[in-house]
């Protein structure tokens, strides 16, 4: 388990450049007297690319085919916000303090300009950073997330719940419910997933709290049911991607976000779900470096 004392204890099993996401160092950044707990790699040139994870998500949760794929040509970020795993504080309660702790913790790195990869409730945090710090961001990756007051999302409570009951039944986790399709193929995809995650065996990420879950769910139905953000205001490209069975955020949430972001773009990989960027992670990648680099 990852705390803060023993994340500035790990030693690095090789430099930010060369690592893997199952050998790269944990590390700890001061932010506003609060600690964040995150890792990097990849190569140190460019603009880097910020993750941004889902309900519930810590550092171990990152798809490593994903994150591996990507950093083998950019720098990668990705981090606990605040109150997530091993880092410092509270969780918010609503996606606008996720956002500005967001923009703390990147500032607090030094840069002045990201690109964000935002994946559902993530998603939801990036679209509220390109809005109110338009000058931070460069490109944004929206995976498997839609836009806030997009409805529906009475229902996720009953979705999850039955999730949880299913994988404490069976002996699985949630995710084989609620990010892939009941399918060979999408049952595949979920096992490959879930010992994806498994890789990296050391210097593990602390647990996600109750707090953090209870605060999270409470952002992710405020954001259900605000106004619209006029997303007609992002100007910067964004590639919208989604799988075309997603139980937790309608397929149709993603596409109705990438017609109302002017200069969008959108994905949607077949027989997939909420986890369609992991279940298709090798198609995904290229998409994203050629998105990012184009």
């Amino acid at each position: 388990m990852m705390t803060p004392s023993t994340l500035a204890k790990t030693r690095p099993q090789s430099t930010a450049a060369t690592a893997t996401w199952r050998t790269t160092r944990n590390r700890m950044i001061n932010v506003d007297g609060t600690l964040f707990a995150y890792r990097d790699l990849g190569p140190r040139t460019g603009v880097p690319l910020v993750f941004l994870h889902h309900f519930t998500a810590v550092l171990d949760d990152w798809d490593p085919r994903v994150i591996d794929g990507i950093a083998a040509k950019r720098h990668v970020i990705a981090f606990d916000n605040r109150g997530v795993g091993a880092s410092g504080g509270s969780v918010p309660d609503n996606i606008d303090e996720m956002a500005a702790d967001a923009v703390a913790f990147i500032r607090a790195l030094g840069y002045d300009q990201v690109d964000l990869l935002g994946f559902s409730l993530g998603g939801g945090v990036a679209q509220v950073i390109t809005l109110e710090h338009p000058e931070l961001v460069r490109r944004v990756i929206l995976a498997g997330t839609g836009p806030a007051g997009g409805g529906g999302i009475e229902k996720i409570n009953r979705i999850a719940a039955a999730a949880y009951t299913k994988a404490a039944l069976t002996l699985r986790d949630p995710r084989h419910y609620l990010f892939f399709p009941r399918t060979p193929d999408g049952k595949r995809a979920a096992t490959d997933y879930m010992a994806r995650l498994k890789e990296r065996t050391e210097g593990r990420d602390k647990r996600i709290s109750l707090q953090a879950r209870r605060a999270q769910l409470r952002a992710i139905r405020a954001a259900g049911l605000q106004a619209p953000h006029d997303l007609g205001k992002i100007s910067q490209p964004v590639f919208v991607a989604n799988g075309d069975n997603d139980v937790m955020v309608a397929s149709s949430h993603s596409a109705d976000l990438a017609r109302r972001i002017p200069n969008a773009k959108l994905t949607i990989y077949p027989n997939s779900g909420h986890g369609g960027v992991f279940q298709y992670h090798r198609e995904f990648v290229p998409a994203v470096l050629e998105f990012l680099e184009s």
